[in-house]
């Protein structure tokens, strides 16, 4: 049986998302748990790759469990497991709940779309250090918002993407782009799209900040994605700002609980 695991979790003292030899990730530590509990190997698919420090207030991942298996577990199985990884996971990770999905559910494929968003604030916090972006002067957010609604015009986002990736192809659809205030000098930037390549997000937000610090024109922008060239593109702002916040699927892929 197959099934979904939502989580969140404070990505700040891991090496992102996806397991890695000798670094802590979130996908190795709750493999762990699983192992712990289940007893036997529990690899999960997630439905993508978050990087080191970047947070989620929503993660999906698909869980096999063996229909022989099933049998000794206690029941509910999902109620039961959702208690007891919160139990077990360290406190910056949370299982949110725990569905069955059709036995060909992808975490990842079958993703519609995934929203991300990214805090800066422009006054001295502290509560915000470890989850925004400090900026010390206040840039033109209209600018910045005229140059990301300029996003939409686009499907190859080469210029976005970390150099040397396996991806068979750089398009994406942007479905929202804009950066709205928050109140108390904080902003958030929030970018829906059916895909995102690896260090998308944050290239965008630092090569929007140029624009809105006067460094580049909305024209210019507009020409770094036609260049499709990552070393045109301003620099990655860091990732303690950045949080994946949704993730859509079909509604078909989820089995009622009997």
């Amino acid at each position: 049986m197959r099934f979904f695991l939502t989580l969140s979790y404070d990505g700040t003292r891991y090496s992102g998302w996806q397991t890695q030899p000798n670094a802590p990730t979130v996908q190795q530590t709750l493999e762990e748990a699983l192992a712990t509990l289940l007893r036997m190997s529990s690899p999960v698919v997630g439905a993508g790759r978050t990087d080191a420090g970047v947070h989620a207030r929503m993660m999906v991942a698909h869980l096999d469990v063996p229909d022989d298996c099933m049998a000794a577990l206690p029941q509910p199985f999902t109620d039961w497991l959702c208690e007891k990884l919160n139990r077990l996971l360290p406190q910056d990770i949370a299982i949110q709940h725990i569905r069955r999905v059709r036995d060909d559910a992808h975490a990842r494929f079958d993703a519609l779309a995934r929203t991300y968003m990214y805090y800066v604030h422009t006054a001295k916090t502290p509560f915000g250090r470890d989850y925004a972006m400090r900026l010390f002067t206040m840039p033109d957010f209209d600018a910045m918002n005229d140059a990301a609604a300029r996003l939409f015009d686009y499907i190859d986002f080469t210029s976005f993407s970390k150099l040397h990736t396996d991806v068979k192809t750089n398009n994406c659809r942007i479905m929202q782009a804009r950066w709205e205030p928050l109140g108390d000098g904080e902003w958030v930037f929030t970018i829906q799209a059916d895909r995102f390549l690896r260090n998308m997000v944050r290239a965008i937000v630092g090569t929007l900040l140029e624009v809105g610090r006067g460094r580049m024109t909305v024209e210019e922008f507009c020409h770094v994605v036609e260049q499709k060239d990552r070393c045109q593109a301003g620099t990655s702002v860091p990732g303690r700002g950045l949080f994946l916040t949704r993730i859509d699927y079909p509604q078909e892929l989820f089995i009622p609980n009997p």
